[in-house]
């Protein structure tokens, strides 16, 4: 849950290959741990797939993707070489954000089927060596779930002090910044008991009262009960919004870009974060990440560091927000890549990702979805993503270069902050022309269009009605096609894969930034154990030269996007060239 944050909010965790299916094999030695970056974890080996339920297969043709599609795509998952997936939340919901309103953290939303379906595809997973991370959504729950209808039916209630309120008979409380509120207002009026309540997102997503013990048991034992299960980590939204000041001083000048220096990281959630690492995640072998990395380095370090006993990995978007940015450049997009690698060269871990839920398709954004430069422009991409330090997320159908739909009209978009917008600019007499313009690159919904299986009708994704149109360049953009063709976008993901799989080099090697003031070419290294690698990526529709203070006439190429690759020096249009230097 970001984008509309700036982007994408957003920390994750997720698995190497090893089947887990009992909570006794689940529990882990209360070890004291390296705090040096190059100590072995699986979560580092990773290589993490973001799945999108909704969009990702249905299986009963009512046009929503499912569990039993998902369970149908198991061995596709497989043959990608990922081993573990990043669900998107599944619990009962009414759906006002797509599932990140939940109304019963202990079930499954009617749309994705039954906790047998859920138990099934688990079992399915692990059996293949594929680790499973969920959404874990507590900063908020849904207008609809039992708490808060109890905390609703009176200022009396056991479940009151769950959420945040603010007596009328005080005031109007201070101005509070919402994301998706159609006017940006975080406190609604509940009349019957003449109360305003707090939601940094929508009105049906009323942010949790985190100060409260009974609230925090509340979510440790959600936690468990998933943990029980098997599952092998969480992935936290918008946790690092759970502490507030709650005098809810008055706050100037907040919007989408400054809220976060006001909201993130508040006291006292580290509290909270080493109570949930001792009460729950120190007694399991999974994976937790919060969605966000704070507001500075420090803030990351503190949540992520081993020895706080936090979080395990830090999901920063500086490098995903930068798209959006009119003064975008290679040499800044390096030069965020670059230093967040080096506060973190000691001690901590970072997700390395340019795409998920939250923001539209990354070949739209950072390479070129033209058809004569989209393939070599996603291949690039795919090669940067798994060659960095860190662990590597990968949204789906990134690997077969899907990109923007581009929606022409309203009435086509499903996003609620998106709708919401519209409704305020309607309002507001604001330009609705340059609004629908820019959607059609930022809306979160281009990411967010069915995945394209083959070229039946709706990609092969649904018999039925699909919620959100399908791209229609699915017709040639699908992975029927792309399986027949060695040199497909799907069959370079695969190879990359299994490239950094098998060289350690390229999940804990040091890394190098070289040419760095280079506008078109990110180049570097990664050295680990003897080994060394040199990634050359040009981010140009133009060939552009470079310059790496290295001769690479005696280097092994492990792998390039294009049939030959170029002769030192320079390199084509998006170019991407993996060398092993000797």
């Amino acid at each position: 849950m970001k984008k509309l944050i700036g982007s994408s909010l957003f920390i994750l965790l997720m698995a190497a290959g090893i089947t887990i299916s009992c909570q006794s094999s689940h529990k882990k030695e209360q070890d004291m741990v390296s705090n040096d970056s190059t100590a072995k974890k699986w979560w580092k080996e990773a290589v993490i797939y973001q799945l999108y339920p909704r969009s990702f297969k249905d299986s009963d043709g009512d046009g929503v993707g499912d569990l039993k599609g998902i369970i149908s795509e198991l061995d596709y998952l497989k043959s990608l070489g990922v081993n573990a997936v990043w669900l998107n939340p599944i619990y009962g919901s009414p759906n006002d954000d797509n599932g990140y309103d939940v109304s019963d953290y202990r079930g499954i939303m009617k749309d994705f089927g039954t906790m047998e379906d859920f138990d099934n595809l688990l079992k399915g997973m692990h059996e293949r060596g594929i680790k499973l991370v969920m959404d874990l959504v507590v900063n908020h729950s849904s207008d609809e779930h039992e708490w808060f209808k109890q905390a609703k039916s009176s200022r009396n209630s056991h479940y009151r002090n769950y959420y945040h309120w603010w007596d009328a008979e005080r005031g109007k409380p201070k101005y509070r910044y919402s994301l998706f509120d159609i006017h940006n207002d975080a406190w609604k009026l509940d009349t019957p008991t003449n109360s305003y309540y707090l939601h940094y997102f929508s009105r049906k997503q009323p942010d949790l009262n985190w100060e409260n013990p009974k609230l925090r048991q509340e979510v440790y034992g959600i936690m468990k009960f998933w943990l029980d299960k098997g599952i092998d980590g969480f992935r936290m939204d918008a946790f690092q919004f759970c502490a507030k000041d709650t005098t809810f001083p008055a706050f100037a000048g907040l919007n989408d870009k400054t809220f976060i220096q006001y909201y993130a990281m508040q006291n006292p959630i580290h509290d909270y974060l080493k109570e949930m690492n001792k009460e729950v995640l120190s007694k399991y072998d999974v994976m937790s990440v919060a969605e966000g990395a704070g507001r500075n380095y420090q803030d990351a370090h503190d949540l992520v560091d081993e020895d706080r006993h936090e979080l395990n990995m830090a999901y920063a978007f500086d490098a995903v927000d930068l798209a959006n940015d009119s003064n975008y450049s290679v040499v800044k997009f390096k030069k965020i890549f670059s230093d967040w690698d080096s506060v973190f060269a000691d001690k901590g871990w970072l997700s390395i990702f340019l795409a998920n839920h939250d923001n539209a398709r990354m070949v739209t954004r950072f390479g070129c979805d033209r058809p004569e430069f989209r393939d070599l422009s996603s291949k690039m991409l795919n090669t940067f993503i798994l060659s960095m330090r860190g662990s590597p997320y990968c949204y789906y159908g990134d690997e077969l270069g899907m990109v923007n739909i581009r929606f022409n009209k309203i009435e086509d978009y499903n996003d609620m902050p998106t709708l919401n917008q519209y409704k305020h600019l309607k309002e507001t007499g604001g330009d609705i022309d340059a609004f629908l313009k820019m959607k059609q690159y930022s809306c979160r919904d281009n990411g967010r269009t069915p995945m394209q299986w083959d070229a039946t009708a709706n990609a092969g994704f649904t018999t039925g009605k699909p919620w959100l149109k399908v791209n229609p360049n699915y017709v040639t953009l699908n992975r029927e096609a792309q399986e027949k063709d060695p040199n497909s976008c799907l069959n370079y993901f695969r190879k990359m894969i299994q490239l950094r799989k098998e060289n350690e080099a390229l999940v804990y090697g040091k890394y190098t930034l070289l040419d760095k003031n280079n506008p078109s070419v990110y180049a570097y290294t990664r050295e680990w154990k003897g080994k060394k690698f040199l990634v050359l990526l040009n981010f140009s529709e133009q060939t552009a030269a470079y310059n790496v203070g290295m001769d690479i006439s005696n280097a092994t190429m492990k792998l390039c996007n294009y049939a030959t690759v170029s002769k030192p020096g320079s390199l084509k249009p998006f170019e991407a060239v993996v060398y092993e230097i000797h």
